[in-house]
């Protein structure tokens, strides 16, 4: 399968999932983060806002907020670029693909800044390559990004393909 079909179909399998058993393994994959070395150790998480299908990335939200930490979601730009600006709930608009994002009165936050990004994908291999959307937003901000990434995923989104050269691997997959 190539790569358009490979989201095809994951997309379809993902909304298929029952709703208790995708509720009950987002907190399972929150615990895995929660106890994890980069998680304890950073103080600002970028993450993103999941579409329903997606893990829960509400429930990650609350408990890093909880747990005193800072968190960042994505907003994109022209050109196919994409910042992350500081997640507050009240200051969330509907960006061009339909999911929230914060709304430009939101000051973009250095790269520099941000010790663990949280980074979403259809499927993932074995060393930690990813197939997204299709967009490229997020190897394209990985590619100068120095600190720690992370995923977190079910497990029929492991699916073994050939990573493309453009490719930036998650440094650590969080499955069920």
């Amino acid at each position: 399968m190539n790569k358009k079909e490979i989201r095809q179909q994951l997309i379809e399998e993902l909304k298929a999932q029952g709703r208790k058993e995708k509720a009950g393994l987002d907190k399972l994959l929150l615990e895995k983060v929660i106890r994890s070395k980069a998680y304890q150790d950073s103080r600002v998480i970028a993450t993103y806002m999941a579409l329903a299908f997606e893990y829960n990335t509400q429930l990650l939200i609350e408990r890093a907020v909880k747990d005193g930490k800072k968190i960042l979601v994505p907003r994109t730009q022209p050109q196919g670029e994409m910042v992350f600006a500081p997640y507050h709930p009240n200051r969330l608009v509907k960006s061009q693909f339909g999911i929230l994002e914060p709304d430009s009165s939101q000051k973009a936050v250095a790269s520099s800044e941000i010790d663990l990004i949280h980074v979403p994908g259809l499927a993932f291999n074995l060393k930690g390559f990813r197939i997204g959307y299709g967009k490229g937003y997020y190897d394209r901000y990985l590619a100068d990004f120095k600190g720690r990434t992370f995923s977190t995923i079910y497990a029929r989104q492991r699916i073994e393909f050939q990573e493309d050269e453009h490719d930036i691997a998650v440094m650590e997959v969080f499955s069920q």
